[in-house]
């Protein structure tokens, strides 16, 4: 991944939206002294603060419809061809990019 102080404010704003909520970022404060990526976290009940997840969520349950999903019959494999189908969909929210191009472009 290139330094930081090479990404664009675009490349800034993706990777601190990238953060949820949750154990993993306890460090939050020691990872943007790193990173200098500044972390907000999204206040509890409240989904519409986190639209690009919440939207994420919406197009899984499209594959993978809420309570009539037994993800424990799912192979890898038919998990990994969701994921690469949603990662190839361009998003408004990059642009019209999609996620594989916005990730290839933050690693070079």
């Amino acid at each position: 991944m290139k330094p930081y102080k090479h990404f664009t404010i675009f490349e800034r704003e993706t990777l601190a939206n990238l953060l949820v909520r949750g154990k993993e970022m306890t460090e939050h404060e020691l990872f943007t002294k790193n990173t200098k990526v500044v972390v907000y976290f999204a206040h509890p009940n409240a989904p519409w603060e986190r639209g690009t997840n919440e939207n994420t969520n919406g197009l899984l349950r499209q594959y993978y419809p809420k309570g009539k999903t037994d993800f424990t019959k799912l192979t890898r494999k038919e998990i990994k061809a969701v994921q690469d189908q949603l990662n190839g969909r361009p998003r408004k929210v990059l642009n019209w990019l999609t996620p594989f191009e916005v990730f290839e472009d933050l690693l070079h």
